[in-house]
């Protein structure tokens, strides 16, 4: 379809920066004009005046040439392009990524010496991504109107909506240039609608530093403790947020319990800059555990851990002991197809040690006596939640074979998904039964259990966060988790 047959916006034409705000604004100003354009048009078009022609609007697209091979800092993951040439990625929401993008950009600037080059791409966006922030104008469904909105507008479209480059499929975008960042603005943009739909907060509220579990005991304590903060000026947090995007910055403030919780109920504990620290209750199972990844990915948190529950495998261990994930058997399934099991998935010094540090610090139990409530070692993640009820010689001898300490359903997920997307991970689980010793979980000693265990646990969860926030980035993104030919954005 030749230009000559669309509306199409004005936009400004492609310019090089040598500075990274400067290209950032640039970005922003393309990406509204864009938006702007498809909003109004779809606005006229339901209102009664169907355009003369096909309407379309593009995304903004970095991109940057070189020539040479550059020698950078050699403890850096990111921030650099390997070889000579062309790289190049579409760009969405510049506003909720400004200070992500300002950072890569500023980065490959400095590392070059040579400008990127800010214009808008040839990808369309999608009439239901541009809207997105826009919940004044509803797209409605296919057959709603009297004509399909695929004649006049795009629409999103899963051929170009894929992992193939974290994945390592896609060595070259469609006009020859190499993939800058691991994620399209498509798979963005899907992902910021899936946030949305299965959280019941807004992507704005997400912060750098998230939190997995597995049971609503740890969402009450965490409302909890994000009250305490509010109430204390020194904390540095300046508001919590629960589903609805129902905020509060004032510690009585109350927070409306909503009819009917989102699938994953998620709860932010705000700092400025997204520093502080999100809560995500993705429920029980593999399939959740890798669903909130897929998405919450995109936002290229700083790290993300995994603070629930587990089955102990040791007769030595205690309900309530801790386990600190040394390594992971992975008998979930439902990453097969995208990372397979004999990818192994190494733990990271920077988390592991930030967990064991915050393990001391609220038990005030350290060296040899810490052995009394933690074990590190093999955590096994599986997608049968009724195991115990197998013939024992079959799940057993695996988990014994393995040196397995402990058993849930999430944990592999996650670390598995983080090691995938570059995204830091760890894994601290509470031992709540022993079912190969005859402690199982039953409602008395689970209340009892939850009662005395869930608020120590969360504040070690939320102790190691701040101490990784305490960090530079660059030393917590692990050079382990790149691969031969990475992206130059994190």
């Amino acid at each position: 379809m030749s230009q000559d047959t669309l509306l199409i916006p004005q936009t400004p034409a492609p310019e090089a920066f040598m500075d990274a705000a400067a290209a950032v604004a640039r970005l922003r100003e393309i990406y509204d004009i864009a938006t702007g354009f498809l909003a109004q048009a779809f606005a006229e078009t339901i209102g009664g005046h169907r355009p003369a022609a096909r309407v379309r609007a593009f995304y903004p697209e970095v991109r940057i040439t070189t020539t040479s091979f550059t020698r950078v800092d050699s403890r850096l993951s990111f921030g650099y392009v390997a070889a000579p040439g062309t790289y190049a990625t579409t760009v969405t929401r510049p506003d909720l990524f400004a200070n992500y993008l300002t950072q890569q950009i500023d980065l490959l600037i400095q590392n070059h010496g040579v400008p990127v080059v800010i214009g808008a791409s040839d990808t369309p966006m999608p009439v239901h991504f541009a809207l997105a922030g826009t919940p004044s104008v509803l797209v409605p469904q296919e057959g709603a109107m009297d004509f399909s909105i695929r004649d006049v507008f795009d629409v999103p479209d899963l051929a170009t909506t894929s992992d193939d480059i974290v994945n390592g499929q896609r060595q070259f975008n469609d006009d020859g240039s190499a993939p800058l960042a691991p994620f399209t603005a498509q798979r963005i943009d899907y992902s910021l609608a899936r946030l949305t739909h299965y959280t019941a907060t807004a992507p704005e509220h997400f912060q750098n530093h998230v939190l997995f579990t597995n049971y609503q005991f740890y969402v009450d304590e965490f409302e909890a403790i994000a009250r305490a903060a509010l109430a204390d000026p020194a904390s540095g947090y300046t508001a919590f947020v629960a589903p609805g995007n129902q905020m509060i910055t004032d510690a009585d403030a109350p927070i409306a319990h909503l009819a009917k919780l989102p699938q994953m109920p998620t709860y932010h504990l705000k700092r400025p800059s997204g520093q502080g620290i999100t809560l995500v209750n993705i429920g029980v199972g593999p399939s959740n555990a890798k669903t909130a990844t897929d998405h919450i990915a995109v936002l290229r948190p700083h790290a993300w851990l995994m603070v629930g529950h587990c089955a102990g495998l040791r007769n030595s261990q205690n309900l309530g002991d801790f386990v600190l994930a040394h390594a992971y058997l992975r008998e979930d399934h439902v990453l097969d197809a995208d990372l397979p099991v004999w990818v192994p998935i190494p733990a990271l010094a920077e988390i592991q040690i930030a967990l064991e540090d915050a393990v001391e610090e609220v038990t005030q139990l350290e060296g040899y006596e810490l052995k009394r409530i933690m074990r590190t070692g093999t955590v096994a993640t599986i997608d049968n939640r009724n195991w115990e009820l197998r013939d024992q010689s079959g799940p057993v001898h695996r988990l014994s074979q393995s040196r397995a300490i402990a058993l849930d359903m999430e944990s592999a997920t996650i670390a598995a998904n983080g090691f995938r997307f570059r995204v830091p991970y760890g894994t601290l689980l509470c031992v709540s039964d022993k079912p190969l010793h005859g402690e199982l979980k039953l409602p008395g000693m689970a209340s009892d259990f939850y009662r005395t265990q869930v608020a120590r646990h969360l504040h070690i969860g939320i102790r190691a966060m701040e101490r990784l926030r305490e960090e530079p980035i660059e030393r917590i993104h692990s050079r382990k988790l790149r691969s031969f030919d990475e992206t130059a954005f994190l």
